[in-house]
C-alpha cells in the first residue's frame, strides 16, 4: 500500500507522516485566539512565525513543558504555564489564572492574540478558549461549533458536558461604569 507521500506502507509499520490540523485563529468581539499544537525546539522558529503573523503576545501552554521558551520570548512574546490534566477540564485556579490574563492582555494590547497549546491542540485549548467564548456572551453550543469547525475532533465528551453547564460570571466582559450625581 502507498501512502500520501509516496512511501510504502507495510502492516503494523505505518510510516504516515504525523497529520496535525493547522494553527487555528478562533474570533469573537474584541478576543482573538490562535488554537495549536505542541511546538518542539527542532521547528520552534516556524512556530514563531506563525505566532507572529496572528500578532501573538501570549502563549500559554496546558500541557508539560517539551520545549525551550527563550526564543519566543526573544521575540516579545511571554509564555505561561497553565496546566491541567490531559483529557480534563481546567481546575477553578487555571480558570482564574487564564481569565485574568486574558483581561490584561487585551487590555494593555488591543487587537492582539493569545495563542494556547495542548499536545495536540484538540482538548484542553480547545475548552479555555470555549469558556472564554462563553464568558464573552456566546451559547456554548456555538463556541463549540466555532471551535469544530475549525479544529476537527477538538472537545472529548467530558469537555463537552463541562462546557453544557458552565455558568459564565461575567469575567471577560467590559464593565459598565455610572456616576450618581
Amino acid at each position: 500500500m502507498t501512502v500520501p507521500g509516496g512511501k510504502k506502507a507495510s502492516r503494523g509499520s505505518l510510516q504516515t507522516p504525523l497529520l496535525r490540523p493547522e494553527p487555528s485563529e478562533i474570533t469573537y468581539k474584541t478576543a482573538k485566539f490562535l488554537i495549536t499544537d505542541r511546538p518542539t525546539d527542532q521547528k520552534i522558529q516556524e512556530y514563531i512565525a506563525e505566532l507572529q503573523k496572528h500578532g501573538v503576545k501570549e502563549v500559554v501552554r496546558v500541557c508539560e513543558p517539551t520545549y525551550g521558551t527563550g526564543a519566543i520570548e526573544e521575540k516579545g512574546i511571554r509564555v505561561h504555564d497553565l496546566m491541567f490534566s490531559d483529557g480534563s477540564t481546567p481546575p477553578t485556579e487555571i480558570l482564574s489564572e487564564w481569565f485574568s490574563l486574558l483581561s490584561n492582555t487585551y487590555k494593555a494590547h488591543p487587537g492582539s492574540c493569545v495563542a494556547v497549546h495542548c499536545v495536540a491542540g484538540l482538548g484542553r485549548a480547545p475548552v479555555l478558549v470555549a469558556v472564554a467564548l462563553i464568558e464573552l456572551g456566546m451559547k456554548y453550543e456555538d463556541a463549540v461549533e466555532l471551535i469544530r469547525g475549525k479544529r476537527r475532533g477538538a472537545i472529548n465528551a467530558k469537555q463537552l458536558a463541562y462546557l453544557q453547564h458552565y455558568k459564565p460570571r461575567g469575567r471577560l466582559r467590559e464593565r459598565q461604569s455610572c456616576a450618581c450625581m
